[in-house]
This record gives C-alpha cells, structure tokens and sequence, in this order.
C-alpha cells in the first residue's frame, strides 16, 4: 500500500530502550510507503486523542504504536471526525489487547510489515455516552482491577501485574444492583462485573466466549453474578469454549446486544479499554463498522 499523507503518534513512556528498538523496527518499514509523514510524541494524557482530532482528517493513515490506552485515545480521537482515515495499530504496550484481535504481530517490525502489506478491514467501535471504546467496556471487577494495579507491579511483572491487581479486588469487592435493557429486553439483579466486548482479549487472555467479533454489528456482554474465583477465572483465563448450560454453574450470564443501558443503584466506575474516567449509567450502542483499520492478510 502506499499513502500520499500518514501520521504515526507513538507514546513515550514506552522506556527509552523499549522505545529506540520500536521506533528502529517499524519507521523504516513505514516511511517508504508514506509520502508527507507527520511523526508525533505523546507528552502526556490526552495528547494522541487530540492529535487525532487535530491532524486525522488530513490523514490517509494513521498508525499509533502505543498501548492499549494510547490505542484508546486515538480511537476517541478519530471516531468523531466525519472523514476518519485508516488506522494501523503497532503493539507497544504491556497487553496490547485489541491488536491481539486483530491478529496483528506482537513485534512491532512484523506488525509494521504486516500492514503495510495486509488489508483493510472495517471495524466496529462502542460508544458509550460520550466516548468510544474498541476493546470492552466493564464495571465492577473489572474497573476495581485497573484501580488496584500497582505500576511498580506493572514494570516489573508486565501482564502478571494485572492478575495479581484482579485477585486484590476479589477480595474487596462488593455486589451491587444492575438493570440492563437490551435490544427491548430488560433484565435486573446482583453481579460484581458486567463486561461488554467488542474484542476477544483481555490483559492478554482469550476470552471464552462464542460469537466476539469486532465487525459483527453486535456486541457480547457477560454478567457475573457471584464473586469467587473460580468463576473469575473462567470468565478471563479459561481456555475451553462457552457452552449453554455454563450459565447455572458458574454464575455468569452470557448473551448478545447491539444496544444497551446499564444503571446500578450506587454509580460504579467504568472501565473502558482499561482506562477509568466515566461513570454509570451508560447508554451503549455498536457504531457498525465505523473504523476502517490495516491488519495483516
């Protein structure tokens, strides 16, 4: 593939060495196919969202090699613009999740390689209220998780950080009252996590649910409604498939939406691509294939 004006938004604080061998191993895969390229640094929050907003209509790709967070600001930063140019996502952070969806090569030369010389695919993005997610939107469990996790635990152990953040909030979690409607169907009762997914992994770990696909139109939500760790773990670590009768005993509630309010009677912190910063109620919609993104053929 080859584009007239490309954009590539890269996150700093990725660690000096991490960065220089990132950067060396996808700018000389990139450039050749680029003929005006604009490269840019996250300095702090909010910067590859703005980015995206400022410059993104002015695109004819975007690629931002980033984390899942990085990954979320520019998805919420392109989603609103009336014309949205293709998005490329180069894994640079510890889960790197929707990029696993994708399939796309946790090496970022392989990855860079992949898309320059893969295909368009178009996706679908959630919005909920105001904002965007591509990856899952969840409280609860979920949201206490991300709260809890410790960034020296973070550095140092990488993903294992994040189980170890989740297994904390076991033990502090308390139930709390929901009422989803959904598509015209209502349901209520007593949970510790409620998970939207769009895609099929979270902080590394496939996702034993049938029927996730990021350009489907719907999304997969899953209820859990009891707090031990057993059921924890089979909704995030488990490695066989979903079956129907999973649901009576292991306390997980499992269905298909493409619209959705969640309400819960105390407001719950909501977590979105594993960044907190919203809260309940949500109104949640599937914008059907509403990004056109590169992965590899």
């Amino acid at each position: 593939m080859r584009w007239k004006k490309g954009m590539l938004i890269y996150n700093k604080n990725a660690g000096n060495d991490i960065l220089e061998r990132n950067l060396g191993g996808c700018l000389p895969v990139l450039a050749p196919h680029i003929d005006e390229f604009l490269i840019l640094q996250t300095k702090q929050k909010g910067d590859a969202c703005r980015y995206c907003l400022e410059y993104g209509e002015e695109m004819d790709v975007v690629f931002v090699l980033g984390g899942d967070g990085t990954v979320h600001e520019c998805v919420n930063g392109l989603s609103p613009l009336q014309r949205r140019p293709l998005f490329g996502i180069l894994p640079g952070g510890t889960c790197n999740d929707f990029s696993r969806t994708l399939k796309i090569p946790q090496n970022v030369r392989q990855a860079a390689e992949a898309l320059v010389n893969g295909k368009v695919r178009p996706i679908d993005i959630g919005k909920s209220n105001n904002d965007y997610f591509s990856n899952f939107w969840g409280v609860g469990l979920i949201s206490d998780a991300s709260n809890n996790i410790d960034e020296q635990e973070k550095s140092r152990f990488g993903k294992i950080g994040y189980l170890l953040s989740a297994v904390r909030a076991i033990g502090e979690n308390a139930p709390f009252l929901y009422k989803v409607e959904y598509d015209g169907n209502f349901i209520e009762g007593e949970a510790v996590m409620i998970l939207v997914l769009n895609g099929c992994f979270i902080g590394t770990n496939s996702l034993p649910f049938p029927m996730i696909s990021p350009d489907d139109g719907l999304f997969g939500v899953a209820i859990l409604e009891n707090a031990n760790l057993g059921a924890f773990l089979e909704i995030i670590a488990m490695k066989r498939s979903w079956t129907q009768n999973m649901s009576s005993d292991s306390g997980v509630t499992y269905l298909q939406a493409g619209t959705l309010t969640i309400e819960s009677k105390r407001p719950l912190d909501v977590d979105m691509d594993g960044e907190n910063y919203r809260q309940t109620p949500s109104r949640i919609k599937v914008l059907a294939h509403h990004l056109s993104v590169l992965t590899p053929n």
